[in-house]
């Protein structure tokens, strides 16, 4: 029985629901600037992903680094529903939006 699988599914899973919070965290405090920094993470892990041994780690560094990337479009996203008050502004930083 071959549970790769299953468990790729359930590392991409995970992968996903722990950066949820972590792109609304990201944004509230550095916004949407902090794009290189997933950038830099994610083509670190899909780069990673190619050179590993074990199909499972490649697995998760695959699924780590395409979810790092695409935290990127969810900042922009964010950043849209933070401008629509749908989550909290951070009152300590200063940003210009829309022209203001």
């Amino acid at each position: 029985m071959n549970l790769l699988g299953i468990e790729a599914a359930v590392i991409s899973f995970v992968c996903i629901g722990i950066f949820h919070p972590v792109v609304i965290k990201a944004e509230y405090y550095f916004s949407s600037r902090c794009w290189p920094a997933f950038f830099a993470a994610g083509s670190l892990c899909c780069a990673a992903s190619l050179f590993a041994e074990s199909p499972l780690l490649s697995v998760a560094l695959g699924s780590l680094g395409c979810t790092c990337l695409w935290c990127i479009i969810e900042l922009k996203e964010q950043e849209r529903r933070v401008a629509r008050g749908w989550f909290p502004e951070n009152p300590k930083r200063r940003t210009k939006r829309g022209g203001e």
